[in-house]
């Protein structure tokens, strides 16, 4: 071996034995400080409890509502959603820019031929293609490179673009629970506009028989003509929310069809027929907000992202280090296509290569700077997403548990406002009170079914507005979830506001 083979193979060698070394900060899961339980689930009806490594939520929490047509519903939304496809969509982008990176780590031929003429002057001419000055001169051979990952680039690239991939698989299960969610509200509000224009048609009934009769008992002078102006104008303001109550009906069934990824009108059909509003059936798992940081989609995402942003400080950082190349070509080269490939024709290299922009390092060490400010501000936005989702489900909480109460009190007043509507109505065909009593009993107690029904709808709603802060919903169509170390083990992730730590090797 010469010695010029023997420096190649040393200098190889070396490189082949820093590949590996990854310079950088090492994602370390972030941590902050989450309470025991969440306030407001003392009140009754709730479960706060769950098995050790295992969700208190059902993955179809939709089912403790008991309407199998919501159930159908969601199913059909989750296959067909354009929301859904999008996301799925960006996923496969994701993965396929992974491998484009990771490409990176493999060597890189390419082939190269070509064909020229060329002219040289005399002083510079080597002879070997004849005497002329003009002469013709074909190659073609292999060009190879491939960059040794001493100090981590492209294994840093590639940690990058998996963690890209893994918040994107967060945000496709954000967009299932938005999507679940809106399903179930806007169901339950299509039941409860059904459901109170029933009421309003019942009263219209009910105004049209009232008006009937003071006009008889107009005609037979037992009452003015007053009682009969009040009557028709009470029937007129009833019909007048007919229109409304309908408009909201159909707005809830377009917009239902398009989150099933259909047109508008595509379920008036299956949808016009009145339903029952959705009720809670037993208790209502809420889990613990250990729970929350292990379900919640959103805040997974941006766990991603930090462990991304991480990684991408040791891209920027590689950039201070040399960078290791072996290159090679082979090839042949004549001046005749006949002798092309000839033996003497042949021409090969094969060596090292180091490229060092030492000259470069402001600009490289302003990147550094510029990526760990994007890594603080990713930290930053993963507190600002646990403080929202604590924020989300308390609220929730409470909407619910004050909406109950407010269903019980308005239940009350509408069994008191029946019975003074009945006595009422005694009374004045027994020609002893006047039709006004009547006509503000009668108000009344429209008021209060109204009231009552829009009240059960709410309550629902609420249940609705609280799962989805809970994060719950995205289980039943994406069984297999990509979970951190933490995750993965069960445990939850730890929570504590501070700087994550980060190691070098």
């Amino acid at each position: 071996m010469t010695t010029a083979h023997r420096i190649t193979a040393s200098l190889i060698l070396t490189t082949l034995a820093l590949s590996g070394c990854k310079v950088g900060p090492n994602h370390q899961e972030p941590v902050s400080a989450i309470p025991d339980g969440f306030t407001h689930t003392g009140a009754e009806g709730f479960s706060a409890s769950s098995t050790a490594g295992a969700s208190a939520i059902s993955a179809e929490w939709w089912v403790i509502l008991g309407d199998p047509a919501l159930d159908g519903l969601i199913r059909r939304a989750a296959s067909g959603s354009l929301d859904v496809r999008i996301a799925t969509s960006r996923i496969r982008e994701a993965r396929a820019q992974r491998g484009v990176v990771a490409a990176d780590a493999y060597p890189q031929v390419s082939l190269d031929a070509r064909a020229s003429r060329q002219q040289q002057s005399s002083t510079t001419r080597q002879g070997n293609f004849g005497s002329n000055d003009a002469f013709n001169l074909f190659q073609g051979g292999f060009d190879a490179s491939w960059e040794v990952d001493v100090f981590g680039r492209i294994s840093r690239n590639v940690e990058a673009a998996e963690a890209d991939i893994q918040s994107i698989e967060q945000s496709r299960r954000d967009v299932l629970v938005t999507l679940v969610s809106e399903v179930a509200r806007n169901y339950v509000e299509l039941r409860g506009f059904q459901q109170r224009l029933e009421i309003a048609r019942k009263n219209i009934v009910l105004q049209k028989d009232t008006l009937e009769l003071t006009r008889s008992r107009f005609r037979a002078g037992l009452t003015s003509d007053l009682d009969v102006a009040q009557a028709e104008s009470s029937l007129a303001s009833v019909e007048s929310q007919v229109p409304v109550l309908d408009r909201g009906v159909q707005a809830a069934i377009h917009r239902i069809g398009v989150l099933l990824g259909q047109q508008p009108t595509s379920l008036i059909a299956e949808l016009t027929p009145t339903g029952a509003i959705p009720s809670v059936r037993g208790e209502v798992p809420v889990g613990l907000p250990s729970e929350l940081l292990r379900r919640r989609p959103d805040i997974r995402q941006a766990e991603r992202e930090i462990a991304a942003a991480t990684a991408r400080i040791g891209v920027a950082t590689s950039d201070l280090f040399p960078r290791f190349s072996i290159t090679g070509s082979f090839g042949f080269a004549s001046d005749k296509v006949p002798s092309l490939l000839d033996g003497s024709s042949r021409f090969w290299s094969f060596g090292p290569s180091m490229r060092w922009p030492i000259l470069e390092w402001g600009r490289i060490r302003q990147n550094i700077k510029v990526q760990e400010a994007r890594n603080e501000q990713a930290l930053l936005r993963y507190e600002s997403v646990i403080l929202r989702s604590f924020e989300d489900v308390e609220n929730a909480l409470v909407a619910y548990t004050r909406e109950q109460a407010r269903l019980t009190s308005l239940e009350q007043s509408l069994a008191a406002n029946q019975r003074a509507f009945d006595l009422a109505n005694q009374l004045y065909t027994a020609g002893l009170t006047d039709f006004q009593r009547v006509l503000d009993s009668q108000r009344g107690l429209f008021q209060s079914e109204d009231a009552v029904i829009d009240s059960r709808r709410a309550v629902t709603s609420n249940l609705v507005a609280l799962y989805k802060a809970l994060g719950g919903g995205w289980e039943a169509f994406d069984p297999q979830p990509t979970a951190s170390a933490a995750e993965a083990s069960g445990e939850p992730i730890p929570i504590e506001t501070q700087q994550p730590t980060t190691q070098k090797q």
